[in-house]
């Protein structure tokens, strides 16, 4: 078997693992906080209850183990093939939902689960191959071209502007704001962990990159755009509804993703221009199957918290009428 389509192969079912676990988890982390509402006050409305209950915590568990093996594919597939499939988390969690939430699940909702492995198959089948890597400095001239020093001087100079200009003017009202900051740190946050995943496959294989300084300056990017990336996403989930939040933030993401990979690995050098369509196709197939998908949920109800506080706004409102 060729080593590239093994080393594809391999991050193919290391991807498909992590999104079966990551959807799983929220499902169960979902039962856990029904159980532990029921005997407490629930976590909407500021409870903690729910960090005494074994389920969330395996819920919690479930999730760990699938962000480790979405790192680990990272290592053996590129970019292009492994954050797409990101999307099939989405189908295990709708499918769990109809199960064990009773969260009916419509046949537009099939649709969308249908479009989401038609592209992600679409995929797989016309991923490129990883160029294969030796050291951590062959990694770093591929960070330092000036086409990625382009890219990357361009996201952090687009990222200012929306975090110092647009924020405070529109972070409330537009969603792009808030979803545009951590989607484009989220392509520089891949890129870096992909490095640093490279390089712990090198020093398990016997060639340590831990003396390097470019292992260090990779991890501590990748600390820096995971922070920045998981306040702005939460930003934007407190904000606007999850079911918009979603599709929007998994295409954007994909996206920048994908055009990061493309520039700095070189994905696509090589490939023929069926196959770049191809992979170009089944990516707007699993974006259109998770719009639709999403599309299908029905709204979150009302927190308490929300209701307690537009109860005391119409309470002050009648205190503040005229006797």
């Amino acid at each position: 078997m060729d080593a590239s389509f093994s080393d594809n192969l391999t991050g193919f079912i290391l991807a498909v693992v992590s999104s079966a676990f990551i959807g799983s988890s929220f499902i169960i982390k979902k039962k856990g906080l029904q159980r532990a509402a029921a005997s407490g006050p629930p976590a909407s409305s500021g409870g903690y209850g729910y960090l005494l209950e074994p389920l969330w915590w395996i819920g919690m568990v479930t999730m760990i183990v699938g962000e480790i093996a979405n790192f680990v594919a990272y290592i053996f597939a590129p970019a292009v093939l492994v954050t797409p499939l990101g999307a099939l988390s989405i189908i295990v969690s709708a499918v769990l939902a109809h199960f064990l939430l009773k969260e009916k699940l419509r046949k537009m909702g099939i649709y969308g689960c249908v479009l989401c492995i038609v592209g992600s198959t679409l995929i797989v089948l016309h991923a490129p191959s990883e160029h294969s890597l030796s050291s951590v400095e062959e990694i770093w001239e591929l960070a330092t071209q000036p086409a990625f020093l382009l890219y990357t001087a361009s996201a952090i100079a687009v990222v200012l502007v929306l975090v110092l200009y647009c924020e405070p003017r529109y972070g409330q009202t537009n969603i792009m704001v808030y979803i545009g900051i951590c989607s484009i740190i989220g392509s520089l946050t891949v890129m870096s962990i992909k490095a640093i995943g490279i390089a712990i496959k090198l020093t398990l294989e016997g060639s340590s990159q831990v003396a390097h300084f470019q292992t260090w300056v990779f991890a501590m990017v990748a600390i820096t755009c995971i922070i920045t990336q998981l306040n702005y996403l939460n930003k934007a989930l407190d904000t606007f509804n999850t079911a918009v939040v979603s599709p929007i933030y998994y295409a954007l993401f994909t996206s920048f993703t994908i055009l990061a990979s493309a520039i700095m690995f070189k994905d696509w050098s090589g490939q023929s221009a069926s196959s770049i369509v191809s992979v170009l196709c089944g990516f707007i197939t699993v974006l259109s199957g998770t719009m639709v998908l999403h599309s299908t949920r029905e709204p979150d109800p009302p927190l308490i918290t929300e209701i307690v506080f537009l109860f005391k706004i119409h309470e002050s409102n009648y205190d503040d009428l005229p006797k």
